[in-house]
């Protein structure tokens, strides 16, 4: 089977679309995946796990802090996925126009969401391109709106529905990460979580 074949299919593997807050040193960023995936089958140990290219500013600031916040968005929340996922935190905050208030942790948590997580990282791995974090979530909350309308956003009702204006700038930015994870993902290193490693 050819590889864009493949691809297609494991793109039914793909998750909501969420954005991911994170905060270092006063240094505040968002922005969208849709790489994460409930990671605990047990109601009393809620966790996430979440996939983050280390081109994203965002990687940096989890890594150093092994904190985040994920928010699953509702479905008519287009313009909020546009400023957080075509745009990088390096050189402008993204989050000055968007609502938002310090979480337990720290981090942001946006006040327009369909539910929010804040994470405190168990566990990463290396995946060459990226970094999957662990994280055990250790408070939960809804969105201001959360009755008033929308459900929670998906990949594909993101990819059927965003406004045809930014469809090849998303395509550009796609192929751009492809480009970055082909040339990294087999390289992985191994990787101790902070508070994992062995006393000496």
């Amino acid at each position: 089977m050819q590889p864009d074949a493949v691809y297609q299919l494991l793109r039914n593997l793909t998750s909501p679309v969420v954005a991911i807050t994170s905060e270092r040193n006063g240094k505040r960023n968002g922005m969208i995946s849709d790489s994460a995936v409930r990671a605990s089958i047990v109601p009393s140990i809620p966790r996430v796990s979440v996939y983050i290219h280390k081109f994203n500013y965002s990687h940096d600031l989890i890594f150093d802090t092994g904190r985040f916040v994920l928010h699953l968005l509702r479905d008519d929340q287009f313009d909020l996925i546009h400023r957080l996922g075509f745009s990088t935190g390096r050189s402008r905050d993204k989050l000055a126009d968007v609502p938002h208030r310090p979480g337990a942790l720290g981090a942001p948590v946006l006040d327009e969401c369909h539910a929010h997580f804040e994470c405190r990282v168990a566990n990463a791995m290396d995946t060459g391109s990226s970094t999957c974090f662990l994280g055990d979530v250790v408070e939960v909350g809804h969105g201001a709106a959360r009755e008033a309308r929308g459900v929670v956003m998906t990949a594909a009702h993101f990819r059927a529905h965003m406004p045809a204006a930014w469809r090849a700038e998303y395509e550009a930015l796609l192929r751009a990460a492809q480009q970055y994870a082909a040339e990294r993902s087999r390289d992985i290193r191994p990787l101790i979580w902070k508070g994992l490693e062995t006393p000496p």
